[in-house]
């Protein structure tokens, strides 16, 4: 039970008797002390409950993709970050480091997190899955509902601003709507309550170009919606798209 819980159930309870006639409550110190106590207990530091569902990640054994994978990938970054970018599941190289969005397709999204102003470090970079399926295949309905509530976990740990939904099995995988990317992609969605903003995955970048300057452009929208100043206009095509 949260203290505003207690203090709520408390400040009822005190109004009852008053209502009742009774003028006076005795208290005794210990109860006082105690009270105190859990007031005063400060919230627990969100690196270490996010530690912890990394660590049971680790172990999970709900899906067939445990046996396949070499590190799961919880995902990493600022343990209190304004936005939160969620793909799909991990690659090949992430499988190896344990990390997402390590490889070519993450690459391509550090840049385009730079060119925002930001760095890596300042973002919290996480995928549906927390293991690599096969041959990088896309997720199955099962796999996604059985992995989800870890996600949904840091999610609600992180408090993000904004989410940013890497590519359509991102966006199916959170809100549960099969509309293609393109359809979707721009629109501003609501995850739990937090602004989510659908966007083009980076390895579709990667074999699409031209669809950069409309993830770009969905960039802008995430930093206009937090209130982030934007880059300078003028630079080149290659850097305002992120590439």
């Amino acid at each position: 039970m949260s203290i505003q819980q207690i203090l709520s159930d408390l400040a009822g309870h005190l109004e009852a008797l008053r209502e009742d006639g009774v003028k006076r409550v005795s208290v005794s110190r210990e109860t006082l002390e105690a009270f105190g106590r859990h007031v005063n207990t400060p919230p627990p530091d969100p690196r270490l409950r996010l530690e912890k569902i990394a660590a049971r990640i680790a172990r999970c054994t709900l899906c067939p993709l445990h046996s396949t994978r070499t590190n799961t990938v919880p995902g990493q970054g600022n343990p209190a970050p304004e936005i939160m970018f969620i793909g799909e599941a991990p690659g090949e190289d992430e499988d190896l480091q344990g990390l997402a969005f390590v490889g070519k397709a993450g690459q391509l999204l550090s840049r385009m997190i730079e060119r925002m102003g930001l760095t890596r470090d300042e973002v919290f970079i996480a995928n549906i899955l927390k293991c690599r399926p096969p041959d990088n295949r896309k997720p199955l309905p099962g796999e996604m509902s059985r992995c989800l509530p870890y996600l949904r976990e840091q999610v609600a740990i992180l408090n993000p601003r904004v989410i940013v939904a890497l590519g359509g099995t991102a966006v199916h995988g959170l809100l549960g709507l099969e509309t293609g990317i393109t359809r979707m992609r721009g629109k501003w969605m609501s995850f739990n309550g937090i602004d989510l903003m659908p966007t083009f995955h980076p390895s579709y970048l990667l074999r699409v170009p031209s669809a950069r300057h409309d993830t770009w452009s969905d960039m802008l929208a995430v930093l206009t919606k937090l209130g982030k100043p934007l880059p300078k206009p003028g630079t080149r095509s290659g850097e305002a798209s992120g590439a």
